[in-house]
């Protein structure tokens, strides 16, 4: 039965019955007088009863569309405060994009402090390796490791990407200069942006070769493979951030290079910015300082 009702009929019955008049329904659905009558006849055709008596004063309900537009109103009001329910979510839900990297080995250990301070915000971390299409998806924010130039965003630098060696303590003890480097196994991502040539011009000395070590695709393994002492890794600061802090790992030599690439965050250039990503932006920058003054604090002679 209700397939064969169209909705916008209903609509056009229970704003009547609610208003009162043709005129007032017609004002609050933006359509004409004539529309609304039209509608009302097609849903009594289509229910096969009739729903107002036609007076000089105007359209009264009849005993069944009394309550039957009652019935409407409930239903209608139930779809509003559905509806609204879903802006309520999306209102208090704040997506955002970021490598799983980052999301693993810094973010996700300090999202406490975020869930305390907004705790009216829902965080959804869509932590995948792709670049989020900001415009076109329900993510509100992206972390995006690059030079930041990318069409169609807007890009606030939150942390140039500084690059240093990083080791078990392990490996350390047995570095005395940077030649004995020539010792180790270098423990390689595949994917990486990074060389170690833009380190060994910072340090300064030729390019020592390294024995061959574990290679994989993904930072994540190539830290815990550090971790494990397997060789050195060439790392940046947040990555390596809370395992230095630890004492997991180590960074041998007071030489950082610039990289030329930072981690930025990113919004859509042509949509207006919520108080939820102006509050993760400064939430965030927080954090950065803090951890960065930390780092200092742990190599303070570099």
């Amino acid at each position: 039965m209700l397939n064969r009702v169209h909705l916008n009929g209903l609509r056009a019955v229970e704003t009547v019955a609610r208003l009162g008049s043709l005129a007032a329904a017609a004002s609050e659905l933006n359509v004409s007088v004539s529309a609304v009558s039209q509608q009302i006849k097609r849903t009594e055709k289509q229910l096969g009863q009739t729903l107002f008596e036609r007076t000089p004063g105007g359209l009264v309900p009849t005993e069944f569309g009394g309550v039957f537009t009652a019935r409407l109103s409930a239903g209608f009001r139930e779809l509003a405060q559905a509806v609204a329910l879903a802006g309520e979510a999306s209102e208090c839900t704040l997506v955002v994009s970021v490598a799983p990297a980052f999301a693993s080995k810094w973010l996700l250990p300090r999202l406490s402090r975020h869930f305390a301070r907004h705790p009216n915000v829902l965080l959804r971390i869509d932590a995948s390796g792709r670049i989020a299409d900001l415009d076109h998806s329900d993510i509100d924010i992206g972390i995006r490791m690059g030079d930041g130039k990318w069409p169609g965003v807007r890009a606030e630098l939150l942390l140039a990407q500084q690059v240093f060696p990083v080791c078990a303590p392990s490996i350390a003890a047995k570095l005395r200069s940077i030649e004995d480097l020539a010792q180790t196994c270098a423990i390689a991502d595949e994917r990486s942006m990074i060389s170690w040539d833009s380190w060994f011009e910072a340090a300064g000395v030729e390019p020592v070769t390294f024995l061959k070590g574990a290679r994989f695709t993904d930072p994540m393994l190539c830290l815990e493979s550090a971790i494990a002492g397997h060789g050195v890794m060439l790392a940046w600061q947040l990555l390596t951030a809370d395992a230095l802090t630890d004492g997991r790992l180590v960074a041998p030599f007071g030489v950082r290079a610039e990289s030329g690439l930072g981690y930025w965050m990113v919004t859509s250039a042509t949509k207006a910015e919520s108080r939820k990503v102006r509050d993760f932006k400064a939430w965030i920058r927080e954090e950065i300082d803090a951890t960065m003054a930390q780092f200092r604090t742990l190599y303070s002679a570099a």
